[in-house]
């Protein structure tokens, strides 16, 4: 079985196995605040060129975005996110429970603009509505798409005229980055705060938050315990961010993650396939016939999307750090035979 269903289900790069286990026997300060965890901070905080960013580690994705987001709102402030947005779609209503409304915002490519944001701003106002407060983007899009280095300029100029919060869900950020010619620094300069995705891209599990906003800063970890999000054995994280970032490794497996995905884009455009959106990273939405969509769980796995068309499904297929050459054309041999 050949996997294209996510790219968060495969283990450890073997550089960051490599690290848990030469460091397994350490016994260290626990919670957090050991030396791998200060390391991977102050390296985070050098990339970005943020030397007074707050960088907090985490388990996982929806965990750190309902932390800091109800971190910074007031209770009566609220989110912006498109709607096709994680904190939307997939996190089963984790912001809400904390009573932070999300206005969400339809988009035709996943992405907000500054249009979109002086809507809605216009649109709520006194007291009698909540205050839109923060904008949620995520980086890579849940359709694959990106941010440029001028979109996030423009966000961050809409955002100081409106008096908004940017925050980045940064779960792909290295397939961001990669298609989108950013850089973290790009990051540290336009975000408040934002997120740098290690589950899927190369680590056990793993996300770290960038906290720019000075502030944003104060009494955190005070949240983070409160949502049960500080790790006792928190060294984990810090070893796993520091073997990823040395040495560019981050950003070589999310490179890899896209050149599979756009091999698999170019292979499936000479079939003839019908794309759902246009991508330039590692997520790939095929529009195809009912009955090839039932034939490939045979050899491949993916996410259906939903129904398309009469008699056409659209599906999921996402390529990862380990994706190869002939893990793509497999998929594509076998789809040539199923549309002839």
């Amino acid at each position: 079985m050949i996997h294209f269903r996510n790219d968060y289900s495969m283990g450890a790069h073997p550089a960051v196995l490599e690290a848990l286990c030469r460091t397994n026997g350490e016994l260290t300060v626990g919670y957090g605040c050991d030396e791998h965890c200060e390391a991977a901070a102050e390296t985070i905080r050098e990339l970005c060129a943020c030397p007074g960013a707050a960088v907090h580690f985490f388990t996982g994705g929806t965990q750190v975005n309902k932390t800091a987001i109800g971190a910074f709102l007031r209770s009566y402030e609220a989110v912006i996110a498109p709607d096709a947005g994680h904190i939307c779609v997939h996190e089963s209503g984790a912001v809400e429970q904390d009573g932070h409304k999300i206005i969400h915002c339809p988009t035709p490519d996943g992405k907000l603009t500054p249009a979109i944001l002086r809507d809605v701003c216009n649109h709520h106002n006194g007291e009698h509505m909540v205050a839109p407060k923060l904008v949620y983007i995520s980086n890579t899009t849940e359709v694959g798409t990106v941010y440029s280095r001028e979109e996030l300029r423009t966000l961050r100029e809409v955002c100081n005229e409106q008096n908004l919060f940017l925050f980045c869900d940064g779960a792909r950020l290295g397939c961001a980055m990669d298609a989108g010619d950013t850089s973290f620094e790009d990051y540290g300069a336009y975000c408040d705060a934002f997120t740098i995705g290690g589950t899927k891209n190369g680590l056990l599990f793993g996300e770290a938050l960038v906290i720019v906003r000075p502030g944003l800063q104060r009494g955190f970890r005070h949240n983070m315990k409160q949502q049960g999000a500080i790790l006792a054995k928190g060294r984990l994280l810090g070893v796993q961010f520091n073997a990823i970032l040395e040495g560019g490794l981050y950003q070589e497996l999310a490179a890899q993650a896209n050149r599979m995905g756009r091999r698999l884009t170019a292979g499936l455009k000479a079939l003839g396939v019908s794309l759902a959106v246009e991508s330039p990273s590692n997520q790939v939405f095929a529009v195809l016939p009912d009955n090839a969509v039932s034939a490939l769980p045979v050899d491949f796995t993916f996410e259906r999307q939903g129904s398309a068309d009469e008699g056409r499904t659209c599906i999921r297929l996402v390529t990862s750090w380990q994706s190869s050459e002939e893990d793509v054309d497999a998929l594509l041999a076998r789809l040539e035979e199923l549309l002839k």
